[in-house]
């Protein structure tokens, strides 16, 4: 593997393939409980290219979540290496993977995780507070990511005034607001209807469509095959990996 020198770290390395968005190579996750070693991951290697659209599907336990902690920087590996867009994020500070987190990636919950007492547009508002973005600027990218999601007529809405559908896409908003370079979807229609589930993947598709990177977490095959890739994980390990 090739080395730079970066930030005077001369062992400092690049990706395996640096035009890779995300690049995991190795990578454990290893959990002490106890006397008991809990594997979560088991050697994982894998890329994301720019304008993917990947899914992540596996069982109750399979390691799914803790992957998905790893690339959205929520969690550091036991062992391996991990880049996004070049960057070593596996050998990161608390610090500086807060700021990765608010540059680079879009968190989509399953429960939305909007703030109850705050407008639709405020909601959306928050990566960019975050980002120290100046009021003006702020009301204008929200308002624009808001119409994004076809709910230009909502801004002024709190989320108890919204459908679940809704709600949904507001924190969609406010996933995409910063332009993050990874959409990161974690069971993104788990808390929603079968018919307001179909209109939220439509928004997905058209969003990837729009040139975005999806990576979306879920253990329901009919959510997962709406993705162009899937990656199973059972038992800590890639199980198959498969372009649609």
């Amino acid at each position: 593997m090739d080395e730079i020198q970066k930030n005077g770290d001369e062992n400092y390395q690049l990706p395996a393939n640096p035009n890779s968005l995300i690049c995991m190579r190795n990578i454990w996750r290893t959990y002490q409980m106890g006397t008991e070693t809990l594997h979560a991951l088991r050697d994982v290697s894998f890329d994301v290219k720019r304008g993917e659209y990947v899914a992540i599907i596996g069982p109750s336990g399979s390691g799914k979540s803790t992957l998905m902690n790893l690339i959205g920087c929520l969690d550091s590996p036991s062992n391996g290496h991990y880049w996004i867009n070049n960057n070593l994020v596996s050998d990161m500070t608390d610090d500086e993977l807060a700021r990765i987190r608010n540059k680079e990636i879009g968190f989509v919950f399953q429960t939305f995780n909007l703030l109850p007492r705050a407008t639709a547009l405020h909601n959306v508002e928050l990566p960019l507070i975050y980002a120290g973005i100046g009021a003006a600027e702020r009301h204008d990218k929200a308002q624009a990511s808001l119409a994004a999601v076809e709910l230009a007529d909502r801004v002024t809405h709190r989320p108890n005034e919204l459908s679940g559908g809704q709600r949904q896409r507001v924190a969609i908003a406010r996933a995409l607001v910063n332009h993050p370079s990874i959409l990161l979807a974690d069971e993104p229609t788990g808390a929603l209807d079968s018919k307001t589930s179909v209109e939220i993947m439509a928004l997905f598709e058209r969003l990837w469509e729009d040139g975005n990177t999806i990576i979306l977490v879920t253990h329901e095959p009919e959510v997962a095959e709406r993705a162009k890739r899937i990656i199973t994980i059972r038992d800590g390990v890639i199980e198959s990996d498969l372009q649609q």
